[in-house]
């Protein structure tokens, strides 16, 4: 990453890690969300996502990092919002829309559920994704099973999505969530039997947690309570009969890669990393998605 004009060069210790840009001496993993410059306990604030250094606090005046009158950017490079949890909200009111409909509209489940390729009940002609129902990879993220299913699922929704948004701004977050739950609803398509349905979000919050295990990295905080909820729910995804573990797996690694191109993008060619890589990974759901549909066809 380039030098900011009239900043100063940041020391490394000999382990690596660049000293606090105000103290030279301390080394520290911690970097200012806003100017990413490192800065050590005594000189970090607390912001809503991370840690920012004195003077981007101030309103970066006379530093050539942050200027008052560039917008502030979370650390993936989005911009702040007022309401950081707004697309989590919106994600949560469509599940629950959704779940409702499954309930009040006849065949629903049906129409929308994910199926490789079979004969269901109520309607005259094999349905699925191989009918060129593609839709299904989409509309089945959103679907629930039942009351436990959908609550589980929305407060693990909440919990894990609403600081990832903050932390990667509205788009990135959205990216995310739609590639991570794209990406298991293929592998559930690609090894599943083609006459057993599936659906729910789980997908796309594994991939939640894929992220999440990466932006916590960066930030240098405490990995162990989301490893050690992540692992609980692997455990119950192989260990419980009736769990789609191919939604969750794709899910997760779709989050792993999204993720860390996410936070760890340079500067200079954020957006190009970032949204680049959803790309490649939604490339790969396509090209699962085309194969499989070849097999059944």
């Amino acid at each position: 990453m380039e030098q900011a004009p009239g900043s100063p060069q940041e020391p490394q210790d000999a382990q690596g890690l660049p000293g606090c840009y105000r103290h030279p001496d301390r080394p520290t993993g911690i970097r200012c969300t806003r100017c990413e410059r490192p800065i050590c306990p005594e000189c970090m604030v607390s912001a809503s996502v991370g840690f920012q250094c004195p003077e981007c606090v101030r309103g970066g005046s006379g530093t050539g990092h942050a200027p008052a009158a560039n917008q502030p950017r979370t650390l993936a490079g989005g911009t702040i919002a007022a309401d950081p949890r707004l697309v989590t909200k919106v994600l949560i009111g469509i599940c629950v829309l959704v779940f409702v409909g499954q309930h009040a509209v006849e065949l629903f489940n049906g129409r929308f559920e994910l199926i490789g390729r079979a004969l269901v009940p109520g309607f005259d002609t094999p349905q699925g994704v191989a009918e060129g129902q593609w839709y299904r990879l989409v509309t089945s993220m959103f679907m629930h099973n039942g009351i436990t299913h959908i609550a589980f699922n929305m407060l693990t929704l909440w919990w894990i999505g609403g600081p990832l948004e903050a932390a990667l701004g509205r788009a990135r977050y959205l990216a995310l969530y739609l590639v991570s739950g794209l990406a298991g609803s293929a592998l559930c398509y690609l090894l599943m039997a083609p006459n057993q349905p599936s659906l729910g979000a789980s997908g796309a919050i594994y991939g939640l947690f894929g992220a999440t295990l990466i932006l916590m990295r960066r930030l240098n905080y405490d990995l162990r309570p989301v490893i050690g909820l992540l692992v609980i729910n692997l455990i119950i995804t192989f260990t419980w009969s009736g769990i789609a573990w191919q939604a969750h797996v794709g899910g997760l690694v779709a989050g792993l890669a999204v993720g860390y191109a996410m936070v760890h993008a340079p500067r200079e060619r954020r957006s190009l990393i970032q949204y680049g890589t959803c790309a490649v990974v939604l490339l790969a759901t396509i090209v699962i998605v085309v194969v499989r549909t070849s097999q059944l066809t």
